[in-house]
């Protein structure tokens, strides 16, 4: 574990060192690496979405595709389709970038939903069909998928049944200013950043590494009082009076998961509480849905989350 946990620690601090000023991001992303769920970034253009993807799959020497999404973009530009070859008269399989270990589907409000359907048996079964035929995905198969949080115009909402097969929603803000002067530094002593490779990158792990840590994340302990704990909160999250939809039963055992995460990057066995809190914005933004008449009020999902954390009794 310690070994593992030490590997994590400098995966952070690599990525840390081009992604600068996001250190929080870079630290849900460790936990969603951990928890093999999938991710949706959040905000506005140029502060370093796809080149945290892209640099992060490079640390851990995965297979990396992007696909920009656009209104025009078929199903089968996702996921291949079987061609006709005359030579042999018979088809063959064209895999498309679906096959890779991560994915970034970059501006995924901006395909019609037809498209975003494709992704759906893929995220949940970590497989996809072509003409009746089933066909596996890698065992990492990781998908991160980008979204502007300014232009609303010509994009397609992620329905909830697709935003609840995300483990997290993050927020990539503006970093603070000794973070960005230090970025404009990086760029005068000519550190590149849309050439990676002269960035020097070195890999920190390989994929076999972070399954492996996976496989230890499920052996971390949580106690019958954190349970009934988890469960309180999900249940209170379906009472609140300024929420029309609360957290459904797959957000209760992806909490479980991403907390066991948390507490084993602490170089932890055990989930606390404090677990579970850590986790919980990134968890719950896109799954809970405020009321028409709170949105109204001009009332934050973050604010709610907040006070849904407080509400509940800690467990000693």
């Amino acid at each position: 574990m310690t070994e593992l946990t030490a590997a994590f620690a400098r995966l952070s601090q690599a990525l840390s060192q081009v992604v600068i000023g996001q250190t929080a991001l870079v630290q849900q992303l460790m936990v969603a690496l951990l928890s093999g769920g999938h991710v949706i970034l959040e905000g506005v253009p140029g502060t370093g979405k796809t080149l945290t993807v892209k640099v992060l799959a490079q640390l851990i020497q995965a297979e990396f595709r992007r696909i920009q999404l656009t209104p025009d973009i078929l199903p089968s530009d996702i996921l291949g389709t079987n061609i006709f070859d005359q030579n042999t008269r018979s088809f063959s399989l064209k895999k498309g970038p679906i096959f890779t270990q991560v994915l970034l589907a970059d501006e995924i409000n901006r395909t019609p939903p037809k498209t975003q359907a494709a992704l759906l048996e893929a995220m949940e079964e970590q497989q996809v069909t072509l003409d009746g035929q089933s066909l596996p995905l890698s065992e990492l198969f990781w998908v991160i998928a980008t979204q502007n949080s300014l232009e609303f115009e010509g994009t397609y909402p992620l329905p909830e049944a697709q935003l609840d097969r995300f483990l997290f929603k993050l927020i990539v803000d503006y970093p603070d200013k000794k973070a960005e002067k230090q970025m404009l530094l990086n760029s005068q002593t000519g550190l590149q950043t849309k050439r990676l490779e002269l960035a020097k990158l070195k890999p920190i792990m390989a994929v076999e590494h972070i399954l492996a840590a996976r496989q230890a994340v499920r052996s971390v302990e949580v106690a019958d009082n954190i349970v009934d704990y988890l469960l309180a909160l999900v249940q209170r999250s379906r009472q609140h009076p300024d929420l029309s939809l609360g957290a459904s039963p797959r957000s209760a055992v992806a909490w479980l998961q991403a907390s066991k995460a948390n507490a084993w990057l602490s170089e932890r066995t055990f989930v606390t509480p404090d677990d579970l809190k850590t986790v919980a914005p990134a968890l719950l933004r896109h799954r809970l849905i405020l009321r028409p008449e709170a949105q109204l009020d001009g009332l934050k999902i973050d604010a709610v989350i907040s006070t849904l954390l407080s509400q509940v009794a800690v467990p000693r």
